[in-house]
């Protein structure tokens, strides 16, 4: 079904992790992007329509800050088990067929995933110099089956300002996509809460309480779904 991002508090700290690249085997925390002047950190898969209908754009944003002060991070946190197509050999195929210039990689136990309150695929943090949240939300206003280009206008304009040392528009929007898929049974850390369209998503309880910040634009926009999208 689709989901949209919790919208954490912007300020919030980025999360520590240590996770293997699913191309090169190497592994991967925030140590790896010091002296950035950015991060970005994406929470995408393989089988969600959401992200194959922007998984160009995320490729081409990889090539275009190569060589500025962005580091990007691409990290799947789906179960495998359910959805196969979301295994580090299939995930290793997208990111090479792609052309991915950034690390994607595998968050076998779903931590991180937790850690971030990731939503949705696609979800995306972007963190500042101290390692601060500065944007979470959509890429652009793109949807499958919308009619609207993938520009990845809203992602790039946080991307251009933080990284010219200019605050970034405190007014964002939810991205939607793909609920993560969690495994069965879920964690003991995570409690179900309901959103505002009653769907449940698994949520640390610090993170739960943030869960009000969406507005009731981006709770209206989770509906707008193809009937095709239903089971997503």
């Amino acid at each position: 079904m689709a989901m949209a991002s919790v919208m954490l508090p912007l300020g919030t700290p980025a999360s520590p992790f240590s996770l293997r690249d699913v191309v090169s085997g190497q592994f991967y925390s925030l140590d790896s992007f010091a002296g950035k002047t950015a991060l970005l950190v994406m929470f995408i898969c393989r089988h969600c329509p959401y992200v194959e209908h922007v998984e160009h754009e995320l490729a081409k944003i990889g090539q275009d800050y190569t060589d500025t002060g962005l580091a990007i991070i691409g990290i799947s946190s789906n179960d495998p088990v359910q959805y196969p197509d979301d295994a580090p050999p299939r995930l290793k195929e997208m990111a090479e067929r792609l052309g991915f210039t950034f690390p994607f990689c595998f968050d076998e136990t779903q931590e991180v995933a937790m850690a971030y309150g990731a939503a949705c695929t696609p979800d995306f943090y972007l963190f500042d110099r101290e390692r601060r949240l500065v944007y979470r939300g959509q890429l652009d206003d793109s949807r499958p089956g919308s009619n609207k280009p993938v520009t990845g206008r809203d992602l790039r304009a946080a991307i251009d300002a933080v990284l010219a040392g200019k605050p970034v528009d405190s007014k964002q929007r939810a991205s939607v996509g793909c609920s993560i898929k969690w495994k069965r049974p879920q964690s003991s850390p995570l409690v179900p809460v309901l959103t505002q369209r009653g769907s449940r998503s698994p949520l640390s309880r610090r993170q739960s309480a943030t869960i009000e910040e969406r507005t009731s634009v981006e709770g209206k926009e989770a509906l707008v779904l193809d009937g095709a999208h239903a089971a997503w």
